[in-house]
């Protein structure tokens, strides 16, 4: 039995989270699903974004599914915070065109492989003047620049894709970039028949926009990828079709990139797409990669026949209405 930990969250977290689970229920699979709560309707309640609860169910678990949370000011982030405590150093965020989406290029699969516990997002933030000057460290360390580069390669060998590409700056931060590519370049000697480049991060932004294609891994610190993967969801169809999985030696944590959206949030009418999709990657981590395939032709079916679709794709029809079609090609 698979003991799954869901997190809804906030907003429309919590409206994909119903399609999700939906979809888990119809799965052949004997599975043991446990709500917990995060995010800022939690604060409101609790007192706290993460409840202490949430934390040791997500730690017992063999996968954490995650919504999304609206943010709360001054207080923790629930998904930074669960990264951290559950050691998933690995963001893997596939970029993935869909046949019957508009979109910018209908040909893309590409990866990128974002280190997920340094950097700014480490959140070390001192005050040396009040309300004048604020100082935020940027932490980059040789073990874990190593482990994300591993893991680069590691994807780049098991599915096939074409080549690896290093993002970093390192032209202006020597010394936190500098060890970032050198690691690199370092774990690159274990895999000669990889091919591999570095770019600059703000080339790699154009060359996302220029050439895309070119791309197969991409590795790089938290906060370029967490901005670069969001710009290359773009070049598909947006944050809808965005899924995420976050890995680490012991958890798996599974999140859409999208956020809580409070504009549409109750209208039942957001894109479950990369909730689903982020439902496949789990299955993958949890080794049912036959059921994770079926889900996946089930995703690009629906999209692709164009009948049942949410606003959002050119549809009229609801986040459940979607879902269930999708259910229905399983």
């Amino acid at each position: 039995m698979y003991k799954i930990t869901v997190i809804p969250g906030d907003g429309i977290g919590r409206e994909v989270m119903e399609g999700a689970k939906l979809i888990l229920d119809e799965l052949n699979l004997n599975l043991s699903i446990n709500e917990a709560n995060a995010g800022n309707g939690c604060f409101k309640k609790t007192g706290t974004t993460l409840p202490e609860e949430t934390l040791k169910k997500a730690k017992s678990s063999d996968a954490v599914l995650f919504g999304a949370t609206t943010s709360t000011p001054n207080e923790k982030s629930p998904i930074i915070t669960l990264r951290k405590e559950l050691k998933t150093y690995a963001n893997l965020r596939p970029i993935k065109s869909f046949k019957g989406v508009k979109c910018i290029y209908d040909d893309l699969d590409f990866l990128i492989v974002r280190e997920n516990t340094e950097g700014l997002y480490s959140q070390k933030e001192e005050i040396i003047k009040e309300n004048q000057e604020i100082h935020a460290l940027r932490i980059i360390t040789k073990k874990a620049s190593e482990k994300i580069a591993e893991i680069g390669f590691k994807q780049c060998e098991n599915k096939n894709y074409k080549n690896i590409t290093c993002v970093h700056k390192s032209n202006v931060l020597k010394k936190t970039d500098g060890i970032f590519k050198e690691s690199f370049y370092k774990i690159a000697k274990k895999y000669p028949n990889i091919k591999t480049n570095d770019y600059y991060v703000d080339a790699t932004a154009m060359y996302l926009i220029r050439k895309p294609q070119e791309f197969g891994v991409i590795v790089t610190s938290n906060l370029f990828g967490d901005i670069l993967s969001d710009e290359a969801a773009g070049l598909v169809g947006g944050l809808g079709f965005a899924p995420s999985a976050n890995i680490g030696d012991e958890h798996g944590l599974f999140e859409p990139v999208h956020g809580s959206a409070p504009d549409i949030s109750g209208k039942n009418i957001s894109n479950p797409t990369a909730m689903l999709l982020t439902v496949s990657i789990m299955l993958d981590y949890l080794k049912e990669y036959e059921i994770s395939k079926n889900l996946k032709i089930a995703i690009e079916k629906t999209l692709k026949e164009k009948k049942v679709l949410t606003p959002d794709l050119g549809g009229i029809n609801s986040t459940i209405e979607m879902t269930k079609a999708i259910k229905n090609k399983l």
